[in-house]
């Protein structure tokens, strides 16, 4: 039974409706009005058989970070609440608008998208989509949160170190991000200016890659078909698998001697020295952080300091200390280690590794500081390598059985290479649904 793009809407708006007071956790902010006014119209041209392209009539949320013009973009955080409104919608919003997409509202996020678990003291916490007691995974919360329960179809989000892929692989959704210059970030409030990325969450690659198609302004072409036989996946074992939890192991191990029996090449690869290259280079301090204390530099000096999520403040603070010598050092390291790491992917289709070393953990287990800096770090862990390499990256979910927690499988792809990539990960895809029904 197909439903139009009104029936979609409307069933929507009622599934956020009926979260209660988990609703406003997951948006900060609702379109319900111009969402309704958006379907019909996109009913009214499907009806003229006219398309604007692959996203029409398709629902989509934004994470609380872009602009929306005549309002102030809050970022997750209070302080912004009475910020001055935004003159234009940010250039991914005029996309999504143009192609004639549905948006349903914004999704809320950790304060200025500075951690990976997902927490916020200021508009509440969505909780997993699996179990409303667990992180819902960051900086993306209510983007993952969202599409996992059928509040939208596909959730725009932003990653500078995992925030796409984080929320994704703990809710049991698909996410990916782009090479960095593939999508505008112009309108966003910046993180990084190294490192944020711009991208989907959806229920599918096919989802992401039209996504993409519509955010990077090109022409949608369906991707390439490609077959899991033959395949050269790469697993670098190593310091990206260690402190991972038994039940993420085995359900890896259990894909790939699947993608094994179904063909594929796969091979451990060593590239032990590249891929801890980042956190070496960046012991004594963090691109993200170094850029992140210039972005908030007015905020703090002045008195609102108080008002942020002390987990955020203190992460914002590190890179106050952080000198330009070895900020600049940082930066050159990152050139010379990327063409490095190019050059022994060429050999490779995909890397294939958890997205996080866990499932998601209970969020009154990180109340303490302590606790909550180190299960940052760990979630952070695998997904930052690929933001300080600039590499395509996808969450896709693994089979489980029906009352087991999300567990992710991160593909790596070659830089700018995307196209190419979502390829191989929709073949990849494809196995897994004929995995997904033996669970």
């Amino acid at each position: 039974m197909h439903m139009t793009a009104l029936e979609r809407t409307q069933r929507a708006l009622q599934t956020i409706a009926d979260a209660g007071a988990e609703g406003p956790r997951i948006f900060t902010r609702l379109y319900k009005d111009a969402a309704l006014a958006a379907a019909h119209a996109a009913d009214a041209r499907a009806a003229a058989g006219i398309s604007l392209g692959p996203l029409d009539g398709r629902i989509v949320s934004i994470k609380d970070l872009f602009d929306v013009a005549g309002e102030p973009t809050t970022a997750g955080s209070k302080v912004l609440r009475d910020a001055a409104p935004a003159q234009q919608d940010a250039v991914i919003v005029q996309r999504l608008r143009a192609a004639g997409a549905i948006i349903i509202g914004k999704t809320n996020m950790t304060e200025f998208a500075f951690s990976g678990i997902g927490i916020n003291p200021h508009y509440g916490t969505p909780g997993n989509a699996h179990d409303a007691a667990r992180i819902p995974g960051g900086s993306s919360s209510g983007a993952g949160v969202a599409v996992a329960r059928g509040m939208c179809e596909i959730a725009i989000g932003s990653d500078t170190g995992g925030s796409i892929r984080i929320p994704s692989a703990l809710n049991g959704v698909t996410g990916f991000k782009p090479t960095q210059a593939r999508i505008s970030r112009a309108g966003a409030f910046p993180l990084s200016f190294s490192l944020d990325t711009v991208g989907p969450l959806a229920t599918s690659i096919e989802d992401c890659a039209k996504t993409d198609a519509v955010l990077a302004q090109q022409n949608w072409q369906p991707l390439t078909e490609r077959s899991v036989q033959g395949l050269r996946i790469g697993v670098p074992r190593g310091l990206l698998f260690s402190k991972t939890e038994p039940e993420v192991l085995d359900t890896f191990e259990e894909f790939l001697i699947h993608i094994r029996s179904a063909q594929a090449l796969v091979q451990d690869v060593e590239l032990e020295s590249l891929l801890s290259a980042p956190f070496r280079v960046q012991e004594k301090g963090t691109l993200t952080a170094a850029e992140a204390a210039h972005i908030h530099q007015q905020l703090l000096t002045g008195k609102q300091t108080d008002a942020l999520d002390p987990m955020v403040l203190t992460r914002i603070r590190g890179g106050e200390s952080i000198s330009a010598a070895h900020y600049v050092g940082v930066q050159q390291a990152r050139a010379q280690l990327q063409s490095q790491l190019d050059a022994a992917l060429a050999g490779w289709d995909v890397l294939a590794l958890p997205t996080v070393p866990m499932v998601a953990p209970i969020m009154d287990s990180l109340r303490d500081p302590e606790y909550f800096h180190a299960a940052n770090m760990l979630v952070l862990r695998n997904p930052s390598v690929f933001n300080f390499y600039d590499l395509p990256a996808a969450s896709l979910p693994l089979p489980r059985p029906a009352q087991a927690l999300p567990v992710g499988l991160m593909l790596v792809g070659q830089r700018g290479a995307d196209r190419q990539f979502l390829a191989v990960c929709a073949a990849i895809e494809k196995h897994l649904h004929t995995l997904h029904r033996h669970h």
